[in-house]
């Protein structure tokens, strides 16, 4: 199962998250577009050479942050109470309460929240650094958490991993009663007795794992990253035309990774999980184990990531910004294995007793479950990358507005965006203390939100703290498919 380090971070933080696309940087989540807004170790992962630019505030050239966080849950076919009630069931995953589906059965719950296209996103900054002057430039330093799942389960699969040895494609259920086995068919007009005394479940016809998975997608990656970035203006007047460049790179540390793509073409799992996943591995030979613990999650693998980034301004009013990140790999070396698209006709496990599809992936590689793995000595991923393109316009100091449109290089990489993202917005400063954002982000599973945050701006900038949502109305309305914030509130400037 996830580990509870990370998914405590996630329950805290259940309804205030944002997407892979924004980071922790919740000073500009709100705005909608982020490239041409964001600067310090905000713009680390996003847009280089926003260190160039400065703070923004005259005297202060040091930027601190610490505790700022994320996450958010997305579906382009679940509403916003369907999504309140998949956040909760973290809550209930922690606290080992039972999942309340409001209404639905579990077997409802359990389809609706498996077959639909399901996002899960939550990002943690443990420290950031920056000092941006004239003549040196900006350099920052920050270390993030960053989780990401995508999942969307075939009917076939929803029914193996939730019902496990009463899926409806097994014709025949073995069950024990008083020492005594026997076989019966495997029909709707079971007793709830009997179903407690299933000990496996049976097909007269061979089953294809693939043929079971068809449709299927989980995509899973957790990493921690040490970013480090330089940017600068590489000529030009501020005031006139004015060009910057910056670069950045990251090494990344890999708690998790699981990725599993079953189509017509065929069927694709790589998984490399830490220990304290709890993965029975004992059955496995051929791959670099690390022994199962409930400490602290251990590394699984190592790899690196680089950004390049160029920026224009155009007099004090206009800047534009070019921005290609987390271009590199990551190559896992513990835990590594795959699996080869075997039969089955014989299932012992249960299913899972709950609608959280999060459990999926210890359900499939569950000792006696329907994955037989393999194990590799190691397994290279590119890097989940993008491309960014923004621009801004402040016709007056206390207005800013702007829009920003981020690609994946490679949407089936875990932890990429699905699709294109198209978004604008900007902000207004109400009082000198007081900064409103607001504006527009879309594309494909994300849909049409709308974006709003709240920053309070104290001495001159010298502290900051606030927060945003990707998408405000989900709180209010029923028709939202996203819940989306970012929170921040140990920020310094100096």
């Amino acid at each position: 199962m996830i580990t509870k380090s990370i998914t405590l971070i996630c329950v805290l933080i259940a309804f205030f998250g944002q997407s892979q696309t924004q980071g922790v940087a919740f000073s500009s989540v709100g705005k909608g577009a982020i490239t041409p807004f964001v600067t310090d170790y905000h713009c680390l992962g996003i847009n280089a050479s926003a260190l160039g630019w400065g703070t923004g505030y005259e005297g202060k050239k040091v930027t601190t942050g610490s505790s700022e966080f994320a996450f958010a849950l997305y579906s382009d076919s679940l509403n916003s109470d369907r999504l309140k009630n998949l956040s909760a069931s973290l809550w209930n995953k922690i606290t080992k309460k039972e999942n309340a589906t409001n209404g639905l059965t579990t077997a409802e719950a359990t389809a609706m929240y498996s077959e639909a296209g399901i996002g899960i996103s939550a990002d943690y900054n443990w420290g950031g650094f920056a000092f941006q002057g004239k003549r040196l430039g900006g350099i920052a330093f920050n270390v993030r958490e960053n989780y990401q799942w995508y999942s969307k389960l075939s009917k076939n699969a929803t029914d193996v991993i939730f019902r496990g040895n009463l899926a409806s494609i097994f014709d025949s259920l073995t069950i024990a009663i008083n020492g005594d086995t026997s076989r019966i068919a495997n029909s709707g007009t079971i007793s709830q007795d009997t179903l407690q005394s299933v000990i496996s479940g049976y097909s007269s016809i061979p089953l294809h794992l693939s043929q079971v998975l068809n449709g299927t997608q989980i995509k899973m990656v957790w990493n921690r990253s040490y970013n480090l970035g330089y940017g600068r203006k590489i000529i030009g007047n501020d005031s006139t035309f004015a060009i910057y460049g910056g670069v950045a790179g990251r090494i990344i540390v890999s708690k998790a990774l699981f990725d599993l793509q079953s189509d017509f073409d065929g069927l694709i799992i790589h998984s490399s999980l830490s220990n304290s996943f709890g993965i029975d591995y004992s059955g496995v030979s051929g791959s670099n184990l690390l022994p199962n613990s409930s400490g602290s999650a251990l590394s699984v693998g190592n790899g690196y990531g680089l950004d390049f980034a160029v920026s224009v301004a155009l007099s004090t009013k206009f800047r534009f910004s070019l921005a290609v990140n987390n271009i590199g790999s990551v190559t896992y070396k513990r835990n590594v294995f795959t699996v080869q698209d075997t039969t089955f006709n014989l299932l012992s496990l249960q299913g899972l007793g709950n609608a959280n599809i999060t459990n999926s992936i210890s359900q499939l590689l569950m000792q006696g479950g329907v994955v037989k793995m393999i194990g590799q000595e190691k397994y290279e991923l590119q890097n989940a990358s993008d491309i960014r393109i923004g621009g801004s316009f402040a016709p007056f100091k206390f207005l800013k507005m702007g829009f920003d449109f981020v690609a994946p290089f490679n949407k089936e990489n875990p932890g990429s965006i699905q699709n294109a993202i198209f978004s604008f917005g900007g902000e207004i400063r109400i009082f000198k203390f007081l900064v409103l954002n607001a504006g527009y982000f879309g594309g494909g599973i994300y849909q049409n939100n709308m974006p709003l945050g709240v920053t309070f701006v104290l001495r001159n900038g010298g502290y900051e703290f606030g927060i945003a949502s990707r998408d405000a109305l989900s709180f209010f309305t029923k028709d939202g498919h996203s819940l989306s914030a970012a929170i921040g509130f140990a920020r310094f400037r100096f």
